[in-house]
């Protein structure tokens, strides 16, 4: 497991030119979710839809697994070259930081890229992240329903050399530990804010 320097050493080596074109796209892209204020709580909670992942062990995973914790979701790919890392860096610093207190939190990545990452690859690459991240990715039509759930959105492009990327949502839906959506916590917003808004969230409503 790296060390919390090499984590924050590896985001800050990041592509910046790549961060801004994503959040300009994303600012941009079309949204159905009700948008809080960033790390703040939503005066109605959302309940989610019931889905059926796969984990990085191959197993399957139902967000039954995520009752009676507080659930940081959101998705992505293993071959994004910023906006995915940068995020694992931020949720394993976030873990390192609250000590005990990560006990009451899930850290869930799921990805989107049904055809390239696989458990086995998802497992290699949430080793280079803190050790407590679950992985999750399923079959096409799997990973589309439970996407819809929170109203997540990606869309797969080929480039012009043939590479194949995608660009998806970059929130962090805050799940509480009834599993109904909370707040989200804004990509672009400084680490620090990040874990002060979480402390907040998690002081407001103890775990179950």
């Amino acid at each position: 497991m790296p060390s919390k320097q090499t984590l924050v050493l590896a985001a800050a080596a990041l592509t910046a030119a790549g961060l801004g074109a994503f959040a300009a796209w994303r600012l941009q892209a079309p949204r159905t979710l009700p948008q809080p204020a960033s790390g703040t709580l939503l005066s109605e909670p959302r309940a989610l839809a019931d889905f059926t992942l796969v984990d990085q062990d191959g197993k399957d995973f139902t967000n039954a697994g995520l009752q009676g914790h507080w659930t940081l979701l959101f998705t992505g790919f293993t071959h994004c070259p910023d906006v995915c890392p940068t995020t694992l860096v931020e949720m394993s610093n976030h873990l390192a930081a609250l000590g005990a207190e990560a006990d009451k939190l899930r850290v869930v990545f799921v990805s989107v890229d049904y055809e390239r990452d696989t458990p086995d690859t998802l497992r290699a690459y949430l080793g280079s992240f803190d050790a407590r991240i679950i992985g999750l990715t399923g079959s096409e039509a799997q990973i589309a329903e439970a996407a819809k759930g929170w109203d997540a959105h990606y869309d797969k492009f080929t480039e012009s050399n043939g590479s194949i990327t995608i660009v998806h949502s970059a929130h962090v839906y805050l799940m509480d530990a009834d599993n109904r959506l909370a707040a989200t916590l804004n990509f672009q917003e400084p680490e620090a804010e990040q874990l002060a808004k979480l402390k907040r969230l998690l002081a407001a409503k103890p775990n179950n």
